[in-house]
């Protein structure tokens, strides 16, 4: 598995990474995942707070804590700043961010001790809050960051413009934006996100990069006609689109089946064809290029 950094001073990680959004499992099942992409160079894994109702995290904790070898073979992200009414977050009683100076520290803090690891290698801001202070967030960025607590920070969904303010109120790089990025859902690639990605020569990462499921599994199928040229599957052929993409994009493959990320983790060693990949552009936007 090919490695690379987000950031020329950011973190290295593998170029496909697995999340565990949907890793709501018995702990069994987990650590079946964790050794899955382990043996398929996957080394990355991608969680967030609110992840099975504030549970993730902890169900990722206990593996580890069971096995700490693992914690040396890995790099792990995670997420902050959302809230939403839970039976283990009382005091919430409607869906809203949190990207104050406080919050975030008691929300690195809380990842830490659910997951059962001294750092995080890189924390993200979930959504861009309307309520932002980047000055506040700068403030708690860079107390993370100097109790070596947390080694790089990013954001996730933020447009272009937001990414940038955000950057400017930094004595360090923001080293990646997490997007939702596919081959269907491919508006970033013309609305400047990917754009000044490249500008600050800082990869994005992708969520949903086969789109949910859909991608492989709707009515277009002809999108994938070309899957039987490169001997591959239509997941791998999905996120080969995206590998080449000169942003250097990290997809974050969403699966509970060991075997399908072994399958995902073999689409690095595609090499695409220029007009493969346009003609999957067209197809999927259902018209040529201007």
């Amino acid at each position: 598995m090919e490695r690379r950094s987000l950031h020329r001073n950011g973190p290295v990680f593998s170029r496909i990474v697995t999340g565990a959004w949907r890793w709501t499992l018995e702990e069994r099942q987990v650590q079946e995942l964790i050794e899955a992409s382990l043996e398929a160079g996957i080394t990355t894994f991608d969680h967030a707070d609110i992840y099975g109702d504030h549970s993730n995290e902890e169900i990722f904790g206990n593996v580890l804590r069971k096995n700490p070898s693992l914690r040396k073979k890995m790099e792990i992200i995670t997420k902050c700043g959302i809230k939403f009414s839970s039976s283990k977050r009382p005091a919430s009683w409607v869906k809203h961010y949190d990207t104050s100076q406080q919050h975030i520290i008691w929300s690195a803090n809380n990842s830490l001790k659910m997951l059962g690891v001294d750092h995080i290698d890189l924390l993200l801001i979930h959504r861009p809050d309307p309520l932002l202070n980047p000055e506040e967030v700068a403030e708690a960025f860079t107390s993370l960051k100097k109790s070596g607590k947390i080694l790089h920070f990013g954001v996730s969904n933020f447009t272009p413009s937001q990414f940038e303010m955000l950057q400017h109120f930094l004595n360090f790089p923001l080293v990646t934006n997490q997007l939702e990025i596919s081959i269907q859902h491919n508006v970033p690639l013309f609305d400047g996100s990917l754009d000044v990605m490249l500008k600050n020569k800082v990869s994005p990462m992708s969520w949903s990069p086969l789109g949910g499921g859909r991608v492989v599994n709707g009515d277009q199928q002809q999108l994938f006609q070309k899957a039987s040229k490169y001997a591959a599957t239509d997941a791998q052929l999905a996120l080969a689109w995206l590998l080449k993409h000169p942003s250097t994009i990290f997809p974050v493959i969403g699966t509970t089946n060991p075997e399908r990320i072994t399958e995902c983790s073999k689409a690095i060693d595609i090499q695409m064809d220029l007009q493969d990949w346009f003609e999957m552009l067209k197809i999927a936007q259902g018209k040529e290029m201007p």
